[in-house]
């Protein structure tokens, strides 16, 4: 009897363990269905956001060469007088610049002022064309890392971050005032902007580096910018 009594005992703690396993098999057969749910979920939006940032690339690359043709069209026998150059992110370079300004001074020089009569109206019969596709024009200021007096590289960066946003915005003042129609006006009030950079990006040599830029970004570009910083790329 005592034998019996041993021998339920262990069917009773097997028949115990079965039960264990079996919650285990069937609590995980959920947690692999609910995550592989998940994954064809996760997966159908990396899908629609591949095509959707495929779709955005190819706009962007199709509005920047068109944008690069008419800029190159319309300024390449320009550029060498000017000593201006224009790169594949159209981006228009106005280097020398102590042909556009004195030394550790803001305001134009007036040889300047006639390069941006002729230029600015031009540049913006093309932008223009492409309005609704303009997220920001942007005025850049750069400047080497020298600063004459400055104690250390930390008073040069602000020395120039300041001297270079003056710059910028002076610029941006006299192609504003002197160079839009009353409609261009309208919209440039919400779209042009005038940065101050420093030496932030410096090029190549110290002279380069100092330098004035006008940048086009257009909404693809943000768009891009928008996509990569999305939540389905950080999760």
């Amino acid at each position: 009897m005592k034998n019996s009594f041993e021998w339920i005992s262990i069917s009773d703690m097997f028949a115990g363990i079965m039960m264990v396993f079996l919650l285990v098999a069937i609590t995980f057969m959920f947690v692999s269905q609910k995550q592989s749910k998940e994954l064809i979920r996760k997966n159908k939006e990396l899908s629609t956001l591949n095509n959707h940032m495929s779709e955005i690339l190819k706009a962007y690359s199709n509005l920047q060469l068109k944008i690069n043709r008419d800029l190159v069209r319309e300024f390449s026998s320009d550029l060498s007088k000017w000593n201006a150059t224009i790169n594949d992110t159209n981006t228009i370079r106005f280097n020398e610049l102590d042909a556009i300004f004195e030394i550790g001074k803001a305001d134009i020089r007036e040889d300047f002022k006639v390069i941006l009569d002729d230029f600015f109206p031009r540049y913006m019969a093309i932008i223009n064309k492409y309005r609704n596709d303009i997220e920001e024009i942007v005025i850049e200021g750069h400047a080497s890392n020298i600063w004459r007096g400055a104690n250390s590289l930390d008073d040069s960066f602000l020395f120039n971050a300041v001297l270079s946003q003056n710059r910028a915005l002076n610029v941006m003042r006299y192609c504003f005032l002197n160079n839009t129609t009353k409609d261009e006006r309208d919209w440039l009030m919400r779209i042009l902007h005038s940065n101050g950079m420093s030496f932030s990006q410096p090029l190549e040599s110290e002279e380069k580096s100092r330098r004035v830029e006008f940048r086009v970004i257009t909404k693809a570009f943000n768009n891009i910018k928008n996509i990569i910083d999305s939540d389905i790329l950080r999760n």
